[in-house]
């Protein structure tokens, strides 16, 4: 591939802090083979590379691709019949989901993440039913999925050994249960269930797999606390730091889950963590929801990682992360959409809209509350940071990925803009999806004026309605009977867990619940 230029009215090429996007006027950018070769103000540009195409984004922001640092189906569990419950219930209620072929289901989703400027995803695959065979080829449908429509992954199978419906021994909790509620709830649960040497042969064929690919790259994923044994944990660990890629954990999401670590601990679950040598900077905390002021400080001192999923934790009660603490002891904190934003769809723009939002707590400090540069870090450099393309993204630097996404600015702010407002401020504050021109990953266009260049959205989609017009088959049945039926019993596993009632306010961040 020759070098080539692409000229915005502006390019973003990072942030330096918070308050500083780092910003060139009437830039260009010149790549080749994927990677950046220059970037900097047009007329600079156009006498170091004379001959150089360029390609024209005039009302345009271009700014480095966007990070979903947290991601895991196409489909969304609302489409497939679960409601946004509470955390700890939905896992039930989901046991009633439609069979989607794999691949059909990942593009699904990469369709919505790319049309919002989502140019590299940590996909973190789980709950697959089946032998290791089985599951082996359904991950492998996902990747395959990724590279053909162009989008970059970083991608983990969640590793879980116990306590997969509740918080508490599988064994205990189905002989708990009514014998005709237990015994196939039992046998539904061994279905999805894999040994710890076998999530560890998966990742390492997975990882063998891809070790050619661009586009796609293998990490780790201890599901969550209650999912795995220390054993087990520590055992990830030692891989990651052998092969050198980072790990994503679900921790602290909901009030329960603090619980559990005090119960199984006697501590916080960072603590322990700590303890065990298991928090460094090749670690994401996702959710890290149910912090303490304390946990605040280790996460920060151990350079850990957070993934912010704000819309989730809205969406399943979850509460409201201490964003504003964590960013002011310097974390690192990503973005991540889960299973699917606030309205219901992959839309990365209206994601940061809301994190923007969500922790503006009272008072008149600036500094107290997130900025546009700071959200635009998260979902750009800090998300990636978490994966397994860190140093490689999140940034429009000389030797980085040329992975972008040019804005309509124009459109964004017509038919009218103040300049007295950076033009980052306005645009991430007015633009949409629809403003959405050029999505580049490794300097191809994958996206362009609302076309997808190797994958046919319609056909697709059309795919996925057919296969999901036809009747339930008598397994799916089962599942969808069995959910209904395991759920009150769930829900009353619960009823009397917390030692006292979780908070009924809204809370900013840690120190009202140390």
């Amino acid at each position: 591939m020759t070098q080539a230029m692409v000229r915005a009215k502006w390019i973003v090429t990072g942030v330096r802090d918070r308050h500083t996007p780092e910003v060139i006027d009437d830039g260009a950018l010149v790549h080749e083979h994927g990677k950046v070769v220059a970037v900097g103000p047009f007329n600079e540009m156009r006498m170091r590379f004379p001959d150089a195409p360029v390609t024209q984004h005039s009302q345009h922001m271009l700014l480095p691709g966007f990070v979903n640092s947290h991601h895991h189906v196409g489909l969304t569990p609302l489409q497939l019949g679960s409601p946004d419950h509470a955390l700890e219930l939905w896992f039930a209620s989901r046991m009633a989901a439609r069979t989607v072929d794999g691949y059909l289901d990942t593009l699904y989703s990469a369709f919505e993440m790319i049309a919002s400027g989502i140019t590299t995803v940590q996909h973190i695959h789980g709950w697959l039913r089946g032998s290791f065979e089985q599951v082996h080829e359904s991950s492998s449908a996902v990747l395959r999925a990724y590279r053909a429509i162009g989008l970059r992954a970083s991608y983990c199978y969640s590793v879980r050994e116990q306590n997969r419906l509740v918080y508490e021994d599988d064994a205990k909790f189905c002989a708990s249960l009514p014998s005709d509620i237990g015994v196939p709830l039992a046998a539904h649960l061994k279905q999805a269930t894999m040994s710890l040497d076998d999530h560890m042969k998966l990742y390492k064929v997975l990882r063998d797999d891809n070790a050619n690919e661009s586009l796609t790259r293998i990490q780790l994923a201890p599901a969550n606390f209650h999912w795995i044994t220390d054993d087990g944990l520590l055992t990830l660990v030692e891989q990651a730091k052998a092969d050198d890629v980072p790990m994503h954990m679900h921790l602290l999401e909901t009030v329960y889950q603090k619980e559990y670590a005090r119960r199984r601990t006697g501590t916080t679950a960072v603590k322990h963590l700590e303890k065990m040598g298991a928090l460094g900077p090749w670690m994401t905390l996702g959710h890290a929801v149910w912090l303490t002021e304390e946990d605040v400080d280790i996460v920060a001192h151990t350079s850990t990682c957070v993934c912010h999923n704000c819309s989730s934790n809205f969406r399943l009660r979850s509460g409201i992360a201490p964003v504003n603490a964590l960013e002011k002891r310097g974390v690192t904190i990503g973005m991540g959409l889960d299973e699917a934003g606030i309205n219901e769809d992959r839309d990365m723009l209206q994601e940061m809209k809301l994190a923007l939002r969500a922790h503006r707590v009272p008072g008149l400090d600036e500094d107290e509350v997130p900025s546009c540069p700071q959200v635009l870090r998260m979902a750009t450099e800090h998300g990636a940071k978490t994966t397994a393309f860190r140093g490689e993204i999140g940034r429009l630097d000389v030797g980085m990925n040329f992975d972008a996404v040019a804005i309509d600015y124009h459109g964004a702010t017509w038919p009218f803009q103040d300049t007295d407002i950076p033009p980052l401020d306005a645009l991430m504050q007015r633009a949409s999806t629809r403003h959405v021109d050029t999505v580049y990953v490794g300097g191809d266009p994958i996206y362009a004026q609302g076309r997808f260049k190797y994958i046919d959205r319609d056909k697709v989609l059309g795919d996925i309605a057919e296969m999901l017009s036809k009747p339930r088959t008598p397994e799916e049945e089962k599942r969808r009977w069995l959910g209904k039926e395991v759920f009150p019993h769930v829900k009353a596993f619960y009823v009397d867990y917390l030692e006292e009632e979780p908070p009924r306010q809204p809370f900013y961040g840690p120190s009202s619940r140390t």
